[in-house]
């Protein structure tokens, strides 16, 4: 029987879900089929999409070629038009055990896209695993009720809305038993969870609840945060709870406020460095990353100036940078636009100045000590996700204690601690 393969573009949601469609193909029995979950928050990673498509038709020839993700909900027709797909599917359809049962028998439209806009429920898929069994990504919450002016993204996944806590407790139980060491738990804006949900549940009361009910996991940790929406039970949880990793990744976006304002977004840099001053006074070891656009539309070099220096006022580490690109239906592709050229020098600049912090802050780790999930052999990451090379004969899944003797091309070097 020919292999089912999976293609994944974008965020740890995007991963998770492939792993549901991954455990939907095998229970309804679907073969030689290529799945490409794509991405839709620049137009660069919908290209990518598209070369994977025609990729992969050239190289399986005799498959069966689905599309489906974000890019496939906001233009199905974009990828109906090619004619290396076979099926067009949507990402509440991507869900449901009965859309790849019609993929198997035939019985399926070719196209299956409906309105993400009517969704109010998420339900938790079990999964059996990832692969390997060191870190897992659990979703709690889809969606966005938020309406960002450069952002596609709710027009793809619909409202926001959270999956039932009882739910993730379970699905987190299932991956500890099976011998998972950390978890993260993700969603398109995880600290809205709880809003539609009956009873007063947050984020933060879920992170508690997960810690209390499941004293067997080793590691949790969040995905992406935005810090103006954190509750203070989180806040509380980030401060005290050990198992609760000291990394936290924030959607800051950009560092001035008009461009803020102009991105609809709903705070000021005031805000985000206040945040990580409170954070960093709370857990002293925290380390922070960032979603940040470069170029966004009328920015000028004092606006990209500002942002720039958030990452030293925040003490960024970690960089997620992201060319701003117009995307179609958005209020700021409407808006004057930057040269292409300026944008891919700012990029390039921000990348550099996240290298030189991450570069500082391992340097700074050079003689401690800390624990260390072995992802693979001879590398694993610390509480604050920092990678690290050691030395040693542990399988994957292991935690052991590390003393970092220098730091070289973005990880730590490290020794088994006596």
């Amino acid at each position: 029987m020919a292999r089912n393969q999976i293609i994944t573009f974008g965020c740890r949601l995007n991963a998770y879900e492939s792993e549901v469609m991954r455990a939907h193909s095998k229970r309804s029995g679907l073969a030689d089929t290529v799945i490409v979950n794509t991405c839709a928050v620049t137009g660069e990673a919908v290209r990518q999409a598209s070369q994977a498509i025609r990729r992969a038709r050239r190289e399986r020839p005799g498959a069966r070629i689905v599309v489906t993700g974000c890019a496939a909900q906001i233009e199905p027709e974009r990828f109906a038009a090619m004619d290396e797909v076979d099926h067009v599917i949507g990402n509440a359809e991507k869900m449901a055990s009965e859309t790849f049962a019609g993929l198997e028998t035939g019985a399926s439209e070719r196209v299956q896209v409906n309105d993400i806009g009517s969704v109010r429920e998420t339900a938790g898929h079990l999964i059996e695993g990832f692969g390997c069994r060191t870190r897992a990504y659990v979703q709690i919450q889809n969606g966005c009720d938020h309406r960002c002016t450069f952002c596609v993204i709710p027009y793809g996944r619909g409202p926001s809305r959270s999956v039932p806590a009882g739910d993730v407790v379970r699905q987190i139980e299932h991956l500890v038993a099976r011998g998972y060491r950390e978890v993260v738990l993700t969603g398109v804006d995880i600290t809205a969870y709880g809003a539609d949900l009956p009873g007063p549940m947050t984020l933060g009361k879920l992170v508690k609840t997960l810690l209390k009910l499941v004293p067997d996991l080793d590691r949790l940790r969040l995905s992406s945060i935005d810090s103006v929406e954190a509750d203070r039970d989180l806040l509380d949880a980030i401060a005290g709870e050990a198992r609760l990793m000291p990394h936290l990744h924030l959607s800051l976006q950009a560092g001035d406020d008009l461009t803020l304002k102009r991105m609809k977004r709903r705070h000021s840099r005031a805000d985000s460095v206040a945040f990580c001053d409170a954070m960093r006074r709370a857990r002293p070891d925290i380390a922070f990353g960032a979603d940040l656009i470069a170029g966004f539309p009328t920015e000028t070099e004092d606006m990209f100036g500002s942002t720039l220096s958030l990452v030293e006022a925040c003490g960024l580490s970690f960089l997620h940078v992201f060319p701003y690109s117009p995307r179609p239906g958005t209020p700021a592709a409407r808006m004057p636009q930057v040269e292409r050229t300026t944008i891919k020098a700012r990029a390039k600049r921000l990348r550099e100045a996240g290298e030189a912090a991450l570069t500082e802050r391992l340097n700074a780790e050079v003689g401690a000590s800390s624990p260390i999930l072995l992802e693979r052999e001879g590398m694993g990451r610390t509480p604050q996700f920092f990678p690290v090379r050691i030395a040693t004969q542990l399988p994957a899944g292991t935690i052991v204690n590390a003393r970092f003797t220098g730091a070289h091309d973005g990880a730590l070097q490290g020794i088994a601690a006596q």
